[in-house]
């Protein structure tokens, strides 16, 4: 939201109240509370009508600070981000007499007393960044101002609480009052993260609007609206508003990023890490790690993609043909129409076409397949939960007490209430009947076109809930997941989310074209919501719109199955390989039954991700945040911490690609390449530019039909080149079962031999890539003389 007219004016019917200076400092248990006139105080009258703003400083965990800006305190309360890891107590303040500061951890915020207001953010001994001048405010705008927003389209009209609705200061969704603050943006500083975004993964020069909305990958919208960034200076913010955030990141103040909210009041925390690693791992424990999921996930997942024309024969006709191409396959995914048309969602099946379907998943289970199905949180007016949704008061209500409905995807279509818990739990008994017919795991589509026009069951802000009501629709539907599953085997494939919404795995990219360069913006989606802390991420392999041609559909192929989860969909076109060319059977095989060799390794990313909010798909700037010439790197990325991969975005099959220092290995053929520079290949359909880390130790297992088998059963360590002393010449390596066993391998590398002893004694070897020998391990112990 752009407020101003250049460096010295405001825009036309805006007035600004700055926080001028800190005129009082005081502490308040662990906190530091700070008023903040609109002017200067330079004698008594100064005193008298002046607004002012209250500036509240906290620590919710160690390493992390919380700023309140506050004009007016009297408004009924607003709910936040529900920070599942905060705690009391944390924060040291010290009030001098001419500054105060309150330090958390190896964060320390100082306000000083004079003016102009300054607030300063340092960590590791240097200045992170600050609010200086003009940089925390609250803007009152009169009827008809003149400031620009990005919302736009049916975003906008949502905005504004109806579709169609004008957008303008003093309808619903433009208050007349936003409160904003700035951030100082260092020279060579860079933003990242903010959710899903399909542009360039830098977000510098960037207006982003944090609104969720339906509008493809190629649009400035995003499903996933995270108000969250991080910079490679050490920091990241996190704004508490789950409604609309406007961000102008340089874009306004060219040397700032500035965040605002509507209303009076706006809270965000600022978070230290030495590395882009460290800051994840502390955002994440203040808003929720991701869930572990379950082994059975990683596979190769089929489905009937959405309007094509299906039916059980359909079904296990893809299945059986599949099995008969070698092509292993994990999970079969219904799409809508295993529900009848205009019945959704009523979570019914289609007797037409499934007339036996508890039969039917119980013969999918015979083949060691899992089964997803397809929902949403809208209940159309045919269904036979409109009725009873509505006798019950479980659907969301406009202000007069009538029930919210539009024809946009559904005719008559309400919205389930999950505000009501009488509701949330009615939701979840539809739920469980699909499981005990043996549905694995929901596909929770949906969830963004939600209105501000309405009322909800406990009062919540219809702005706030705009993006929140995902959050609470996926975390019903995890619960009903995780009480039947258990916890570890519930899955999601969500399309919609905010933070937090990284708890509930796995979600997926939304709806891509059939293109290369869908293909690359659907990656640039992943970076980001990467450094926005997911830990797993999916997409449409060969897109979703239209139909790839075999060239599209082989290199995403190829993507698709180096990612954490893999799924086959598309929209009005079936997407088995063999419906594209016989090479695609191939290419198939290969990528698939590579992924599912290198379980051991992506099943103990995934762990990690769980354990630390570090995602398996990586950014290059995750891992080498001090490598400059990567800083932009948005075609490529890190798959767990050593293997980088460099997909095909071109139809000749030349890609280009930066490896960072090191020695690094090509998987496919063990050459060896120095890195710190770019390197350009020709690659057929059947590689791409997939390169082992130097050093790496990569856990690789015996069997390649499925993601879900003993994994320390006849493993090999592969050993790739690296440094024969120092820290990198040892390393410890964990492999860890889908039931749980886990083994220890810790690996010497002197210039001599290499040594790894476990406690595993037997049933294991290593490959030292080298030398392309293996060797079998006797006693827990092989040594290889190099």
């Amino acid at each position: 939201m752009k407020f101003t007219d250049g460096f010295w004016q405001m825009r036309p019917g805006v007035t600004a109240l700055y926080a001028q200076e800190a005129y009082d400092l005081d502490q308040h248990e662990n906190s530091l509370v700070v008023s903040a006139p609109t002017k200067v105080i330079q004698s008594r009258g100064d005193t008298l009508n002046r607004p002012m703003l209250t500036v509240t400083l906290s620590s919710p965990l160690p390493d992390i600070v919380g700023v309140r800006v506050e004009h007016f305190q009297g408004g009924l309360p607003q709910f936040g981000f529900d920070l599942v890891g905060a705690e009391s107590g944390h924060g040291d303040v010290q009030v001098q007499d001419d500054r105060a500061t309150l330090t958390s951890g190896s964060l320390t915020a100082t306000v000083t007393k004079e003016a102009p207001f300054s607030l300063e953010f340092t960590g590791g001994g240097r200045v992170l960044t600050t609010s200086g001048a003009k940089s925390l405010a609250t803007m009152q705008l009169a009827p008809g101002a003149q400031v620009s927003s990005g919302v736009v389209g049916n975003a906008r009209a949502e905005l504004a609480g109806h579709a169609g609705g004008a957008y303008g200061p003093g309808s619903p969704g433009h208050p007349h009052t936003y409160t904003l603050a700035q951030l100082s943006l260092g020279v060579g500083e860079l933003v990242y993260g903010l959710g899903e975004r399909f542009g360039p993964v830098v977000k510098n020069g960037q207006v982003v609007d944090i609104w969720n909305a339906d509008g493809g990958t190629s649009s400035e919208q995003a499903y996933k609206n995270v108000p969250f960034y991080l910079t490679n200076r050490g920091y990241g913010v996190l704004v508490n508003h789950p409604g609309h955030v406007s961000y102008e990141i340089g874009s306004e103040a060219v040397e700032r990023v500035q965040f605002s909210v509507p209303g009076e009041t706006l809270e965000y925390f600022l978070i230290y890490g030495a590395t882009p690693k460290e800051i994840l791992e502390r955002y994440t424990a203040l808003t929720g790690r991701p869930a572990h999921v379950p082994a059975w996930s990683y596979g190769l997942w089929l489905t009937t993609s959405f309007t094509t024309s299906y039916d059980e024969e359909t079904v296990t006709g893809f299945i059986d043909a599949m099995a008969e191409r070698d092509l292993p396959l994990s999970v079969f995914h219904f799409d809508c129409f295993w529900m009848r048309e205009f019945n959704w969602s009523d979570f019914e099946w289609d007797k037409r076409v499934f007339p036996d379907p508890e039969a039917m998943l119980a013969r999918l289970h015979d083949k060691n397949l899992h089964v997803c199905v397809w929902i949403n949180p809208y209940i159309a007016q045919r269904s036979q939960l409109f009725a009873e949704g509505r006798e019950l008061g479980y659907l969301v209500k406009r202000p007069d007490g009538s029930v919210w409905q539009w024809d946009l995807w559904q005719a008559g279509m309400a919205l389930v209430d999950f505000t009501n818990p009488d509701a949330t739990a009615w939701y979840k008994s539809k739920l469980r009947v699909l499981l005990d017919q043996g549905v694995d795991a929901f596909k929770t589509d949906f969830g963004e076109r939600i209105p501000t026009d309405v009322d909800y069951f406990d009062g919540s802000s219809p702005e706030r809930m705009h993006n929140y009501y995902t959050h609470l629709y996926n975390q019903a539907v995890f619960e009903v997941l995780e009480e039947a599953r258990g916890t570890g085997d519930a899955v999601l494939f969500a399309r919609s989310a905010t933070a937090g919404g990284q708890q509930l795995p796995v979600h997926w990219g939304g709806d891509s074209t059939s293109t290369y360069d869908s293909m690359a913006e659907t990656l640039r989606g992943g970076l980001s919501l990467a450094f926005s802390g997911f830990g797993f991420w999916s997409h449409d392999i060969g897109g979703f719109e239209g139909t790839p041609d075999a060239g599209v559909f082989k290199r995403w192929t190829a993507f698709g199955l180096l990612s954490s989860h893999s799924r086959f969909h598309g929209s009005d076109s079936y997407r088995v390989p063999w419906v594209f060319d016989d090479e695609a059977v191939d290419v198939t095989r290969v990528f698939t039954k590579l992924k599912l060799s290198l379980m051991p390794y992506l099943y103990g990313a995934g762990l990690d991700a769980s354990a630390t909010g570090v995602p398996v798909l990586r950014p290059v700037q995750l891992e080498f945040p001090d490598d400059r010439a990567a800083a932009h790197l948005d075609a490529q990325y890190l798959l767990g911490s050593d293997l980088l991969v460099a997909p095909v975005f071109d139809a000749d099959g030349c890609v280009s690609f930066y490896l960072p220092a090191g020695v690094w290995t090509n998987y496919f053929t063990g050459e060896t390449v120095t890195g710190g520079g770019w390197r350009t290949e020709q690659h057929g359909f059947l590689t791409l530019p997939l390169y082992v880390r130097q050093g790496a130790v990569l856990p690789v297992g015996a069997r390649s039909d499925r993601p879900d088998y003993d994994y320390l059963d006849g493993l090999t360590l592969a050993i790739y080149p690296g440094a024969a002393s120092g820290a990198e010449a040892t390393r410890t390596v964990t492999v860890t079962n889908p039931d749980g066993r886990s083994a220890q391998f810790t690996v010497e590398r002197g210039s001599a031999q290499i040594r790894v002893t476990s406690s595993v004694p037997d049933g294991w070897s290593i490959r030292v890539v080298e030398q392309d020998e293996t060797i079998s391990a006797s006693n827990g112990e092989a040594v290889f003389a190099l």
